[in-house]
């Protein structure tokens, strides 16, 4: 997929009373590739904004090196809404920098990261992020 592909990438999590928001965003950035951002922070959320589709780099390569890019490929299909395509991501994995699918939001105890990718051509999106 070219870099110059339009995408707008969101990246949001909630965070609980006891939670630092700190940690909370530098899991969410644990899962991003080499790109820019802006990050907001407030009423118990951090959000992580950009239109630079290397952000996704880093999920694209480990979907390859994890070996579950026919199982990611099918839940990303199940998961695209129109010209938005969801993923849930494990916030303790990405704590670690693992990127973890998640069927549903509690499979992640803390609730997920969740991914926004809204892009004109979603199924295309999910090739490339699920290619070898």
């Amino acid at each position: 997929m070219e870099a110059s592909h339009d995408v707008a990438i969101s990246l949001h999590a909630a965070v609980s009373p006891s939670e630092d928001p700190a940690k909370v965003l530098s899991a969410a950035r644990n899962v991003l590739g080499d790109c820019t951002y802006d990050v907001e922070e407030g009423d118990g959320m951090v959000a992580i904004r950009s239109k630079e589709l290397k952000c996704l780099q880093k999920i694209h390569d480990q979907l390859r090196d994890r070996h579950v890019r026919a199982a990611a490929n099918r839940l990303l299909l199940r998961m695209r809404d129109g010209r938005r395509v969801t993923m849930l991501l494990n916030r303790q994995a990405a704590t670690a920098g693992v990127v973890a699918l998640c069927t549903s939001a509690t499979e992640s105890p803390l609730g997920p990261i969740i991914v926004e990718i809204e892009t004109d051509t979603p199924d295309r999106l999910i090739d490339w992020l699920t290619a070898c």
